[in-house]
């Protein structure tokens, strides 16, 4: 969708699926007919998952270099804003009871048509027009829309150099990048942060949340109240890693949210195994929650998506989505399938599992990743070329100069 209709037409699309299966959730109850729930879940599920893909490809196409990451981490502020208005309007005080729950289903509907009303007014993405596309002119007016007209010419000159790179090279399908050298790493580096990611334990975190606020003397009826902190803490870390992340950058960001999460889980296992020994080992165990929920926000739970963009040049960024986002899903849904079985057979030592997958993902990002703050998707691309081609990266950097230097003279003819 997003090559053949655009980044901009695919998200219009989308809601389209995502009104349908409004529609069909709310219509459910009053039908009584359950298979129509089911539908509508299965249809908002697929409108998720195109959305969750493009809509940060989108942004990060348009974004300059600079801002690149803070605009990115516009698609986890906002996700991380709807899970807890969704917290809040699902408390059965208000459409949470059993009178207004098709009502709450329904309501996924107002920000289809909030988006169906504004994007039609923004431009498509600049790299897709031009790179995809070959229209020049129209790649020139969005830059002036999103950039304005004094800065502008920067970025088309960073586009052009990576469409002259290209040198026409078509959008690649996922098994296609499987099978190049040139993103060998860049590939690897995505999926064990996007399995990484759903496999960190911050599912099994909301699973045992319940049950730890329980343990800390926290009425049943009032649990749901106290829940509502885990969404304002990713709330809050989301919005300060939005913030951070074009001052410190990705790299530590990220690597020290694994790290941070590693400790949260040790602790909690500590104060799980001795709840019943002291009165004040549950609070530690609820303080665990919320410091975990915090470092997840603060780096793996934003950045993920953000570097998912920057790692990949425009003929192979789709595709590197459409891996990333199936992975993503794959694990999530292995997590929520084995974590019962996990639970039953370790208890509270489960988070043992989940403290060395964050350990080593952590040691992974470290030992392989580059940092991509303030540099352009052809320089990121050129930071892997050692580790994508051993021997042959000495012979491949120069063919690079060469190929930069007869782009630099061609942008010099153009303009």
């Amino acid at each position: 969708m997003a090559i053949r209709l655009g980044r901009k037409g695919a998200l219009l699309m989308n809601n389209v699926i995502a009104i349908l299966a409004s529609i069909l959730m709310g219509i459910s109850f009053p039908t009584g007919l359950f298979e129509l729930l089911i539908a509508g879940r299965f249809l908002i599920g697929i409108n998720s998952g195109i959305g969750l893909c493009v809509q940060p490809l989108y942004i990060g196409e348009f974004a300059p270099k600079h801002l690149r990451g803070g605009l990115a981490m516009g698609t986890s502020i906002f996700l991380t804003g709807g899970i807890l208005t969704g917290q809040v309007i699902g408390l059965r005080e208000l459409l949470g009871g059993e009178k207004h729950w098709p009502l709450l289903l329904s309501s996924s509907c107002i920000p289809a048509f909030a988006q169906l009303l504004f994007l039609p007014w923004f431009p498509e993405s600049p790299r897709y027009l031009l790179i995809d596309r070959g229209d020049e002119l129209s790649c020139a007016k969005a830059l002036k829309r999103f950039h304005g007209s004094s800065e502008y010419r920067r970025e088309m000159e960073d586009i052009q150099r990576e469409c002259f790179a290209l040198d026409g090279e078509k959008p690649k399908k996922p098994w296609q990048l499987f099978t190049d050298p040139g993103v060998r790493w860049q590939l690897i580096t995505v999926i064990v942060m996007t399995m990484g990611q759903q496999l960190s334990g911050i599912n099994a975190i909301y699973f045992y949340a319940t049950y730890v606020f329980e343990q800390a003397g926290i009425l049943a009826e009032k649990i749901p109240y106290v829940t509502l902190g885990t969404g304002v803490c990713e709330c809050l870390t989301a919005l300060s890693c939005g913030l951070l992340i074009d001052y410190v950058g990705r790299r530590y960001l990220i690597i020290g949210g694994y790290l941070l999460m590693t400790l949260w889980c040790t602790v909690l296992t500590f104060s799980l195994t001795y709840q019943e020994l002291y009165s004040w080992v549950p609070y530690m165990s609820m303080t665990c929650v919320f410091a975990f929920i915090l470092s997840f926000g603060l780096g793996p739970g934003g950045i993920t998506n953000t570097l998912t963009a920057e790692l990949f040049v425009q003929s192979s960024r789709p595709a590197a989505y459409m891996i990333a986002g199936t992975v993503s899903w794959i694990s999530f849904f292995t997590v929520g399938m084995l974590f019962p079985f996990i639970v039953n057979g370790l208890k509270q030592y489960c988070f043992v599992v989940f403290l060395l997958e964050c350990f080593f993902v952590a040691a992974f990002l470290f030992l392989i990743m580059p940092e991509t703050k303030n540099k352009s998707f052809l320089e990121i691309k050129k930071e892997f070329h050692k580790l994508n081609f051993g021997r042959n990266a000495r012979k491949k950097e120069t063919e690079l100069f060469e190929r930069r230097q007869l782009q630099d003279e061609f942008l010099k003819i153009s303009t």
